[in-house]
């Protein structure tokens, strides 16, 4: 059974939204990829939709909408965003954080940073449950 990997971010509705869809596309075969926020907004950022949807081909309008913490299923690895969100102490093997800033607000070369260094950091977080260096995720 593969292990579930929760990005969490204050909104839900920017940075971990795109974690949750480049790691859809890019580390599916090693971890279910979700996300979810502390708070809510009512829609996703639409400029990470089309910088995602430009760089990936993936609509996150169509495949995804803001969640709170407590409409994700038990995860295995949580994954903060770097948004100093406080979470509640989910029982998970696993905790980091990203360190990312906001790109909201900003030129879409920020947004294309952003995806980038999400992109490489899901790409070594699946290399590294697969090497078995993320404690007891593939038991």
């Amino acid at each position: 059974m593969k292990p579930k990997v929760a990005f969490i971010c204050v909104h839900n509705s920017c940075r971990s939204q795109m974690a949750e869809a480049i790691g859809r596309l890019f580390a599916s075969d090693v971890f279910d990829s979700y996300s979810a926020g502390t708070e809510i907004k009512t829609q996703i950022n639409q400029d990470a939709v089309r910088i995602v949807k430009k760089l990936y081909s993936i609509d996150m309008n169509k495949t995804q909408h803001p969640k709170l913490i407590g409409d994700m299923p038990d995860v295995d690895v949580v994954v903060t965003m770097g948004c100093n969100v406080s979470c509640p102490q989910l029982p998970v093997k696993h905790r980091e954080d990203r360190g990312l800033d906001d790109p909201s607000g900003k030129s879409d070369e920020e947004f294309i940073r952003v995806a980038k260094a999400i992109e490489e950091k899901v790409k070594d977080l699946a290399w590294r449950i697969k090497k078995g260096q993320i404690p007891k995720c593939l038991s």
